[in-house]
């Protein structure tokens, strides 16, 4: 179990359910590991506060230990008590085909519960609602044949009773069975439906991209980041980047990390940026402090390494598809290189995840056991841009990338 926050199911059962190449001596006690999910929630999930510290998966849709007999009803209910904690951090590390995809790695669409209705807040840069023509401010009437309202009610895991609830069940709806493709009506700014079927992410081949693409305009270095920071070649990308001539200016963009990674890469950049040890983040044990009414809490460094590029003005870009160690790359990055931030609201995936093993199956679950917080002692999730945009992906009438823009008028005026 540790603290590498990749947002990605790593094994796939089929439509036989059979796990990996080898077969069990003996039939696994399926029932044994459902029962077991819930204790690791009940122990391990750092968030418990947010459900006023017990565990919402107890009785939730779908999450009934005597209905586990076999790996499909256990995949079933294990994915209904995953989705009753409304974290998008919290995943398994095995899924079936018709698996809901997860969010945001998977889901190009950003949507929230407003105003009575499901409302499309952000539309991924690239994507294929992008391309179909779904803008912000869009609301979602139907998706997959049922009205918003019914397939929210449905979806395992609830009651959701919270818009922040709804809002969580809407975007596992909206990035939808990884087998299916999607199908949504709209409404769009005029009142007009518009009926969209769009691919699923998981069945869009993705093109091959640089672990950073490195771009450089009137001595300012862009540098943005592909979703690779969990990627073990990383480091060299890295210093490859920055290498050569001191830049007047850097612009970090990181609005391309919804899979999260690892701190290691994320110290390795911010490493570069400084001239002397810095505090980047604070980590705390909330299951310790439970256990033994003793709070464990300590704040995690970074080093200088290498060629320094401490004092040229940093400008860090987020957004929507900014996901766990980026978004704590963004607030490090804040915090040890003064760099002011431009971004919408992130992810907001919480803490840091930890891998929990099933005795019986083998089967993982990823569980936010760390919380973290900016080294000033703010939540991560509550982490607010010195400039805040409503999209950091949103295009321009001429197809400019209008976040990108905000950013060299920001580095101009810091320049002076």
């Amino acid at each position: 179990m540790k603290l590498l926050s990749v947002q990605n199911a790593s094994l796939i059962l089929s439509g036989a359910f059979f796990l990996g190449a080898g077969a069990y001596a003996q039939t696994p006690d399926y029932r044994a590991d459902a029962e077991t999910v819930l204790d690791l929630i009940d122990r391990q999930y750092a968030y418990a506060h947010r459900f006023d510290g017990g565990n919402p998966a107890r009785g939730a849709q779908g999450v009934d230990v005597e209905s586990v007999t076999d790996a499909a009803s256990l995949l079933r209910f294990a994915e209904c008590a995953v989705n009753a904690l409304q974290d998008h951090h919290a995943i398994l590390g095995v899924s079936s085909p018709s698996s809901y995809g997860l969010t945001p790695s998977y889901n190009d669409l950003w949507v929230e519960f407003r105003d009575e209705a499901y409302v499309v807040t952000d539309v991924r840069r690239g994507s294929p609602a992008q391309t179909a023509g779904v803008e912000p401010g869009w609301r979602i009437s139907s998706v997959a044949g049922q009205p918003m309202q019914e397939a929210v009610a449905g979806l395992c895991g609830g009651p959701y009773e919270t818009g922040a609830g709804k809002g969580f069940a809407a975007r596992v709806l909206t990035a939808g069975p990884r087998d299916q493709e999607r199908v949504f009506v709209f409404s769009d700014f005029d009142g007009e439906e518009q009926a969209l079927t769009l691919p699923n992410l998981y069945q869009v081949e993705t093109e091959n991209r640089p672990l950073i693409s490195v771009t450089e305009r009137e001595g300012v270095r862009v540098l943005r980041f592909n979703d690779s920071l969990g990627n073990s070649d990383l480091i060299a990308a890295i210093d490859e980047a920055l290498s050569g001539p001191r830049p007047d200016g850097l612009i970090i963009d990181l609005r391309d990390t919804p899979g999260g990674g690892d701190t290691l890469y994320a110290r390795a950049l911010m490493g570069r940026l400084v001239d002397e040890t810095k505090p980047y983040q604070r980590h705390a044990l909330p299951q310790i402090e439970r256990d033994t009414g003793v709070a464990r809490q300590w704040v995690e460094e970074v080093l200088p390494r290498g060629d320094s590029l401490a004092g040229v003005p940093v400008v860090v870009l987020a957004g929507r598809w900014t996901g766990s160690m980026g978004e704590g790359l963004t607030m490090g990055l804040d915090a040890v290189a003064d760099a002011v931030t431009i971004a919408a609201p992130m992810a907001g995936l919480l803490g840091a995840i930890y891998d929990y093993d099933l005795p019986e199956t083998g089967w993982t679950v990823k569980l936010p056991t760390e919380t973290l917080y900016h080294v000033d002692g703010a939540p991560r999730e509550d982490y607010r841009a010195d400039i805040v945009l409503d999209s950091a992906d949103r295009l321009g009438p001429d197809g400019e990338d209008l976040a990108l823009e905000r950013a060299f008028e920001t580095l101009a005026v810091v320049r002076r």
